[in-house]
């Protein structure tokens, strides 16, 4: 494969009055984590379900793999493997048995099918339990099953949708180690969607994603660079009267939430002292930390990811289930 691995030109998807992904150009190449990092609602599991032909594009063109996602739906679907957000395995079946269905669905010849089941199941460490129901298994160990699952038909691109969502952090540390060598053993891009900061570090690039546009796009160490500054943290007796006082006595904008006051400054650790001494605020507890993924996210939107999905407004969840007529 010596084109992209994935390639858009202004593609854009529309349900009624509420624009899900305003215009995406991107290009990510062969053999990268490739990461979209936004909050709830971005346009992240939009843009996936475009580029998996689940969803028709409103605007633009999309390839994948080298096909075109609208014209040539069966070449990208052979091409790629899908992780999704929420389970689809059947519990009531056997894991050999989930992934004998799938090859079946994908026309894997018979005689592949047995060796290859073996060598996914073996990857994640699932071969010993392959004549257990899936019911049986826990949230970790079934997450592990679908990728393996995605991987059985040896697809040039894995999608993975939200792939850690609801799992306990251990899990979720396990799940992408996991995925960095299944990465280095099947040479394919992995291409996945996350609001978790510190998964995000895992990925070679990342495009962040808000209101449903790419508002950055770069190596986690060049972005996190290109902020510069500190980030400190206050908690207060009454927040918005801190943002006045760094606002007026500093020239600083912070956000709040609640008693919990965030900004960025440079050097945070000399200019701490200067805010005891000048600001006249009650303080409780302060921190300074080296520029995150969170500082890159409010360096470009002025607020935090976690704050934006707190606010939904018109690109959260349920304004895009109330768009598409209640359907997901």
């Amino acid at each position: 494969m010596t084109h992209p691995a994935v390639e858009t030109t202004g593609l854009a998807k529309h349900y009624g009055d509420v624009e899900a992904v305003r215009g995406i150009d991107l290009t990510v190449h062969r053999g990268e984590i490739f990461g979209f990092l936004g909050p709830n609602g971005a346009g992240k599991s939009t843009t996936i379900s475009m580029l998996c032909t689940l969803t028709t594009p409103t605007a633009g063109a999309a390839r994948v793999a080298g096909y075109d996602v609208v014209h040539e739906r069966d070449s990208v679907r052979r091409s790629i493997g899908l992780v999704f957000q929420d389970p689809t395995l059947d519990g009531y079946l056997t894991a050999e048995r989930n992934l004998r269905f799938h090859a079946e669905l994908y026309g894997v010849p018979r005689a592949d099918v047995g060796p290859r089941l073996r060598g996914v199941l073996e990857m994640v460490g699932l071969w010993d339990r392959r004549a257990a129901k899936v019911a049986t298994f826990s949230g970790g160990m079934r997450r592990r099953l679908e990728i393996a699952r995605g991987l059985l038909h040896s697809p040039r691109v894995l999608f993975l949708d939200e792939p850690t969502v609801g799992l306990d952090p251990q899990t979720r540390s396990s799940i992408w180690s996991y995925i960095r060598e299944l990465k280095e053993a099947e040479d394919i891009t992995v291409f996945l969607t996350t609001h978790y900061m510190d998964e995000a570090e895992h990925c070679d690039r990342i495009a962040i994603m808000d209101g449903g546009r790419i508002i950055a796009l770069d190596t986690p160490t060049a972005l996190k660079a290109g902020v510069g500054k500190d980030r400190v943290q206050i908690q207060t007796d009454d927040g918005a009267a801190a943002v006045a006082v760094l606002d007026e006595r500093f020239g600083i904008k912070a956000v709040a939430s609640r008693d919990v006051v965030v900004f960025q400054v440079e050097e945070g650790e000399r200019f701490v002292p200067e805010l005891f001494s000048r600001s006249g605020l009650s303080i409780r507890s302060v921190s300074v930390a080296r520029p995150s993924l969170d500082d890159v996210f409010m360096s470009y939107t002025g607020r935090s990811i976690r704050d934006a999905e707190s606010s939904g407004g018109a690109r959260g969840p349920a304004a895009l289930a109330a768009a598409r007529g209640g359907r997901r």
